[in-house]
């Protein structure tokens, strides 16, 4: 079941794929291609480079890129030298790329050209020297090495290569939506651990798919599937640089892909976008993928019956390099649910309080065991310790199982509203107001109340040219959920604040709320 052959070194990887495919496209861009023989030859040359710079092994490399053919060969190369990838956001602000410069103490930083100029003077504020490789440097850019002429030539020697799969190769930043992003410690095993026994065995990619990836590169779920499942079977992927709606319908409608991972938003927007599609708009379509975020059952059984192509949902976190649970297209499916867990990762779902296993159907912390785990957080011993206890790492997410063990995400245990003494799982309320005709999109978030210490309050997106009755909202609300759990007042907001990965920064919108007694 687990597709052991897989699971080598990443240079091992390119020359099996080199030799086997050369000449095949792995990934290609708006503006840009490469085939496998170039992806070993471009990763290798840039490996040497960076090693003829001083890179040593274990020493952390940011990468500041949009998603690209030349994110892709940046990553590689990284790990090729022997160095810990750290991706950052192109959107990301100043202080967050300068709290990952300085928390990952990055030697060197692979940046577009016109991120240069911000990079530099960040790091003269920091009063930090990280070396600077520039992709497509222009006269006027600052940094003094090209990355260009580095992948195009290499130094003659050959890159270090190493094969321990144990070690730090990536340093993923948590989304940051429950406090300060973590470095989080992710090795080239744990992660194609989750290829071999999620992608291939259960969504069944394969090198004859094609695959149309939107997902931010500097992501787990995208590193781990976008780049790091296409090259261990030797797929085709066509990287988008940003999601939209428009580009994904036009690539999509021409039949080429095969394969579509996504997170719940994007699949909510397809199935606005084409309500008026007489027949199947997505020809070729093989199957779609979902995490990132909890996806409502109600549009998994709307995008399947439209797009005739299985939507499979599962639960990954970037503490397990993604993956934990997945549904699979054959056999019994619970919509709604996130599914079984992947060969070869154990799960449990304990009484926060005490720590003993819950009943059946009873509501308590997932806990999670497996080759996919993360070695730690990079520089934080304590949080580390809290995290990973008795072998098990304590995720903080709420989740219940069934009698079949399937495993259903209720919320994060910090996110839970405690209403005078009662639990609401924002999600859980989320999932009635979704059921609402009309809801494009909604998130719940507790607010303080001077007597009951917390209430609901629900944020609502209102689908384009529908009109929401509040009061019928309420009394469909109240059809579904016991009182304590209904939304104290619903706001009615253009859009939900998400990370990149789908999730929702309830902080954002919370902070649109004061302390109420009403």
């Amino acid at each position: 079941m687990i597709h052991t052959d897989l699971i080598v070194p990443v240079s091992e990887l390119l020359a099996r794929h080199a030799k086997q495919r050369g000449e095949k496209v792995a990934f290609r861009d708006a503006g840009d291609s490469i085939t496998y023989a170039g992806l070993d030859a471009a990763t290798a040359n840039l490996a040497s480079h960076l090693e003829r710079l001083g890179i040593a092994p274990g020493d952390r490399v940011a990468l500041l890129l949009p998603n690209s053919v030349n994110w892709v060969i940046g990553v590689l190369a990284i790990v090729r030298a022997g160095a810990v990838a750290v991706p950052i956001s192109m959107d990301a602000t100043d202080t967050e790329i300068g709290y990952r410069l300085t928390d990952a103490e990055c030697v060197l930083t692979i940046t577009a050209a016109d991120k240069v100029e911000q990079v530099e003077a960040l790091c003269r504020d920091l009063a930090i020297r990280p070396l600077t490789v520039v992709v497509q440097r222009t006269e006027g850019a600052l940094g003094k090495h090209s990355f260009e002429p580095f992948a195009r030539e290499g130094t003659g020697s050959a890159p270090r290569d190493p094969v321990d799969m144990d070690a730090p190769a990536f340093v993923i930043y948590t989304s940051g939506t429950t406090g300060k992003a973590k470095g989080v410690l992710l090795t080239t095993r744990s992660m194609l651990w989750v290829v071999g026994a999620c992608w291939v065995p259960i969504a069944g990619l394969n090198e004859r798919d094609k695959v149309l990836s939107f997902l931010p590169l500097f992501h787990s779920y995208a590193l781990n599937l976008s780049v790091m499942a296409i090259l261990a079977v030797g797929a085709t992927e066509y990287i988008g640089e940003k999601y939209s709606t428009a580009e994904a319908l036009r690539l999509l409608q021409t039949g080429e892909y095969t394969v579509f991972p996504g997170v719940p938003t994007m699949f909510h927007y397809l199935l606005e976008a084409t309500r008026e599609a007489s027949s199947q708009p997505f020809p070729g379509l093989r199957v779609c993928l979902s995490a990132g975020a909890i996806l409502p059952a109600a549009v998994n059984e709307q995008f399947e019956r439209r797009f005739g192509a299985p939507l499979l949902d599962g639960y990954g976190i970037t503490e397990t390099s993604t993956m934990v649970t997945m549904n699979w297209s054959s056999g019994t499916r619970v919509m709604g649910s996130c599914g079984l867990p992947i060969p070869g990762v154990e799960t449990r779902i304990v009484d926060p309080v005490d720590g003993s296993d819950v009943d059946v159907g009873k509501e308590g912390e997932l806990l999670v065991r497996g080759p996919n785990v993360m070695k730690g957080y990079l520089n934080k011993p304590e949080e580390t310790a809290s995290a990973l206890r008795g072998g098990w790492y304590h995720t903080g997410d709420l989740a219940k199982h069934d009698a079949a063990g399937y495993l259903t995400i209720t919320g994060r245990l910090k996110e839970v509203i405690i209403r005078g003494g009662q639990n609401i799982a924002p999600a859980e309320v989320e999932e009635a107001i979704m059921a609402f005709a009309g809801i494009a999109d909604c998130a719940v978030v507790g607010v303080p109340h001077r007597l009951l210490g917390e209430v609901p309050v629900a944020f609502v997106v209102v689908r384009a040219g529908e009109d929401i009755d509040t009061e019928a909202l309420r009394k469909h609300c109240a059809n579904r959920l016991s009182a304590y759990k209904l939304p104290h007042s619903i706001q009615f907001v253009e859009d939900i604040p998400r990370t990149g990965s789908g999730k929702i920064m309830r902080f954002k919108l919370r902070d649109l709320v004061g302390v109420t007694d009403a």
